[in-house]
């Protein structure tokens, strides 16, 4: 099933880094599937990684200048930017974040898969309070989890 009759996005639906890039070290995944005027990402992104054509298009990342710094996912008003490291033996993923509670560092929550389903435990690494109100919270997971988990939820 597409992603335009469920709301799921699948992985085949996306412009992934290749194994290579992605054992480099950290990249940013851009989730955005929407042609609309909005670009946010291409001017936060301090490295010239991301870019657009036109603004109603769907941005690139050139994964060669993406060094993961993250600074692009506070940025995205559709929430659709993740950090994925997964070149050691456990996954880190860099999520944005709006719900309360915030996790705090080493609290263990629920990892959630695109359609909102637990598919894992993980640990929270970093959480970082964003003026914009739009938190980003790096979370450890096994590392076959590294493209499938893209929210949390805090269990308190």
């Amino acid at each position: 099933m597409s992603y335009e009759e469920d709301g799921v996005l699948e992985l085949e639906d996306l412009n992934l880094p290749s194994e290579e890039r992605l054992k480099k070290g950290p990249t940013a995944i851009i989730e955005c599937i929407e042609n609309i005027p909005c670009n946010p990402c291409v001017d936060a992104c301090p490295f010239n990684a991301i870019s657009m054509e036109k603004i109603t298009d769907i941005p690139e990342i050139d994964y060669e200048k993406c060094i993961g710094c993250g600074t692009c996912i506070p940025a995205c008003p559709g929430l659709a930017i993740f950090v994925v490291d997964i070149s050691k033996e456990k996954a880190m993923i860099t999520i944005p974040y709006e719900f309360l509670p915030i996790p705090e560092i080493g609290d263990k929550v629920k990892a959630l898969d695109r359609k909102g389903e637990i598919v894992s435990e993980a640990k929270v690494i970093r959480v970082k309070k964003n003026e914009n109100k739009t938190n980003t919270v790096t979370i450890e997971v096994n590392k076959e989890m590294g493209m499938i988990v893209r929210n949390i939820k805090v269990v308190k």
